[in-house]
């Protein structure tokens, strides 16, 4: 059932009264609910089609003794909601003690004004033809592209919902859309090469189509000529996404969460110690334009808000949940999950240089073209899943990406790069270029000196 169809406040009033007759004083409800339309091609036919409603529903309910019984449901009848409140009640006696959470005491806090035009679906048969041309143009664009074996345009229509019996109400919707473009390209007697690119918006009306179509060609043509890479350390420049990506992987270095439960690098004493070179800024900003799913509060009803990490490379704050507040006597952040254990995590980083010292992306003059030294330009990582070991620091990727050299650039057959959170943030160089809006985050191109990188043997 979509929220659409409800009344917030009068889903409200029923759980209060339900709540009343069933002797319940303390409870909260999140729930989410979704219609998804998405398509792919396989050579100019159609490959899949999808459509699919979701609806995820956890209501919470504190006992006399103030331990937490949980349940999840997909029914927000009225009987269905009587069954949900009465599992959580009487799950509520196995609770854990040691880790119970409360309501957030920001829960009814106003919202930070957000501006979000909401946009009609496209019917399915629009989408596919849409990814069909799409398809069509990218496999033009160089003889040796064959196919585009991995695609997909898709749409979401979506609500969240978050109540508490301490007067929270929060309710959102909000629509998005998103087209995957992942080319295929082989030349006689030379292995394959491949480049993709994303696009997100608001609607799948606003999609920049045509960028994605010209990314990902561009670079999966950049790789066709294609030689070994010699084994040694290297100066390595990160394109946007790739550090963003690496900066993910190590997210735990921030998450108060982990911090507790001992699987980050970052420990109680960690705040105001020095984690990177003094030039670097890290904040998360769920709110920033770019992020084309923000969300206006998290799990708990707590606002998102802008949040420095790292700023002059100092660590400045911890990501929190309500619990993960109270153990260190702050506030929430506006960066928790709902569930039997409240999970803690970023929402979009804004990485960059601290004010206008050195570092800055003019000051440096920073230019990969002009570089006397070789320079491993990474443009994308891979096996983060498996390669990365974020209660260490350590990582070991596979990577695309260039050698330049002399002002030319030529693409690295297969290398993976390897090396330590810690000695990444503290040997950067600097940035070049000017921020650029991702999926993950904003970020300019970033140098790292002094990375090791192994060729195929």
């Amino acid at each position: 059932m979509a929220f659409s169809t409800l009344n917030a406040d009068q889903l409200r009033g029923d759980l209060e009264r339900l709540a009343r007759e069933q002797g319940i004083s303390q409870w909260d409800l999140g729930a989410s609910c979704s219609t998804d339309t998405s398509v792919q091609v396989d050579r100019g036919e159609a490959k899949q089609m999808k459509g699919a409603q979701r609806s995820a529903i956890t209501v919470r309910v504190w006992n006399s003794d103030g331990l937490v019984g949980i349940t999840s449901t997909s029914d927000l009848s009225e009987s269905g909601l009587a069954r949900a409140l009465g599992g959580a009640r009487d799950a509520s006696a196995y609770g854990n003690a040691a880790d119970t959470p409360a309501f957030s005491p920001l829960a009814t806090a106003p919202l930070h004004p957000r501006e979000q035009r909401l946009h009609d679906p496209q019917t399915i048969l629009q989408l596919l033809d849409t990814l069909k041309d799409a398809e069509r143009q990218l496999l033009s664009r160089h003889g040796a592209i064959n196919t585009v074996p991995y695609n997909g345009l898709a749409q979401r229509s979506s609500e969240r919902l978050y109540l508490n019996s301490a007067g929270a109400n929060r309710h959102e919707a909000l629509t998005t859309a998103s087209l995957y473009l992942y080319a295929r390209a082989e030349e006689a007697g030379r292995k394959p090469r491949s480049g993709g690119a994303v696009r997100l918006a608001h609607g799948a009306g606003e999609l920049d189509i045509a960028g994605c179509i010209d990314e990902a060609a561009e670079r999966t043509i950049s790789h066709l000529d294609y030689a070994p890479i010699t084994t040694g350390h290297y100066t390595c420049v990160f394109s946007p996404e790739a550090f963003l990506d690496l900066i993910g992987a190590f997210s735990s270095l921030f998450n108060a969460r982990a911090v507790l439960d001992g699987v980050s690098l970052s420990n109680r004493e960690s705040i105001g110690q020095k984690l990177a070179v003094p030039f670097l800024n890290i904040h998360d900003n769920g709110l920033h334009p770019g992020n084309i799913g923000a969300s206006s509060f998290d799990g708990e009803g707590t606002p998102t808000a802008r949040l420095s990490l790292v700023e002059g490379g100092v660590l400045r704050h911890f990501l929190h949940s309500e619990a993960t507040a109270r153990a260190f006597g702050v506030s929430p952040t506006g960066h928790a999950g709902m569930g039997a254990k409240v999970s803690v995590g970023p929402d979009y980083f804004e990485v960059g240089p601290a004010g206008d010292g050195a570092g800055g992306c003019g000051q440096l003059g920073l230019d990969l073209n002009r570089s006397s030294e070789p320079i491993v330009l990474i443009d994308s990582l891979s096996a983060l899943h498996a390669g990365v070991k974020a209660s260490q620091g350590a990582f070991s990727l596979p990577f695309d990406g260039w050698l330049i050299q002399g002002g030319e650039r030529r693409s690295v057959e297969a290398a993976t790069v390897a090396g330590d959170i810690r000695t990444v943030l503290n040997n950067l160089v600097g940035f070049e270029g000017q921020p650029r809006v991702t999926p993950d985050g904003v970020c300019p191109h970033v140098w790292v000196q002094g990375l090791s990188i192994t060729g195929e043997a």
